[in-house]
C-alpha cells in the first residue's frame, strides 16, 4: 500500500494537464457549437425539416457524450489535485479549491441534466406524428425549451470559465515563484 501512495506523488501533475486540456476542448467545442454550428443551421432552415428532430438528437446525443467524458475527466482531475500533499496548502491553489470541485460538480450535473432530460424532451417535441403533413410547424413549446437549453448552456459557459480562472490564477502564482 505504501508503494501505490508513493507512486501517485507525480501523477498530480499530468492531471492538471489533463484537467486544462478538457477544459479548453469543452470550452471551445461548446462555443463552436453554440454560436456558430446552430445558428448557421437554424438560418439555413434546418427547422422547417421533417426531420429536424431526429437530426438534432442524434448530432446532440453525439456532443453530450464528448461533454460528459469531459466533465468526467475535469472532475476527476480536480479530486486527484485536491488530494495531492504538494508545497502549496489547499487555500492557496485555485485548482484545489473547494470552490474547483465544487464548480466540477456543477458542471457535470448540468451536462447530466442536458444529456438525460433536455435534449430527449426535445427531440420528443420535435417528432412528427403525422408523415404525411406537408409543412412541419415547431410547437410552442419548443421555443421555451430552447431557451432553457441555451440558459444551462450559458451557466456551463460560466462554470468552464470560472474554472479557467482558478487555473489561470495557479499558472501566475507558479511563475511569480
Amino acid at each position: 500500500m505504501n508503494t501505490l501512495s508513493n507512486s501517485t506523488a507525480a501523477t498530480p501533475i499530468r492531471w492538471v494537464g489533463a484537467v486544462l486540456f478538457a477544459l479548453m476542448f469543452w470550452f471551445s467545442s461548446s462555443l463552436l457549437m453554440d454560436f456558430v454550428i446552430m445558428p448557421g443551421l437554424f438560418v439555413g432552415g434546418m427547422m422547417s425539416q421533417p426531420d429536424f428532430g431526429s437530426v438534432g438528437y442524434a448530432m446532440f446525443w453525439v456532443f453530450n457524450r464528448l461533454e460528459l467524458l469531459c466533465a468526467g475527466v475535469i472532475l476527476t482531475g480536480l479530486l486527484v489535485a485536491r488530494q495531492s500533499h504538494r508545497q502549496r496548502a489547499v487555500v492557496a491553489s485555485g485548482l484545489r479549491s473547494r470552490w474547483a470541485v465544487e464548480l466540477g460538480l456543477g458542471l457535470l450535473a448540468l451536462t447530466l441534466v442536458l444529456t438525460y432530460a433536455v435534449a430527449p424532451a426535445m427531440a420528443a417535441l420535435s417528432t412528427s406524428l403525422d408523415p404525411f403533413a406537408a409543412t412541419v410547424e415547431v410547437p410552442a413549446t419548443m421555443n421555451q425549451m430552447h431557451g432553457l437549453y441555451f440558459a444551462l448552456e450559458g451557466l456551463k459557459l460560466l462554470g468552464c470559465g470560472a474554472l479557467l480562472s482558478l487555473l489561470y490564477g495557479d499558472f501566475s502564482r507558479a511563475e511569480e515563484i
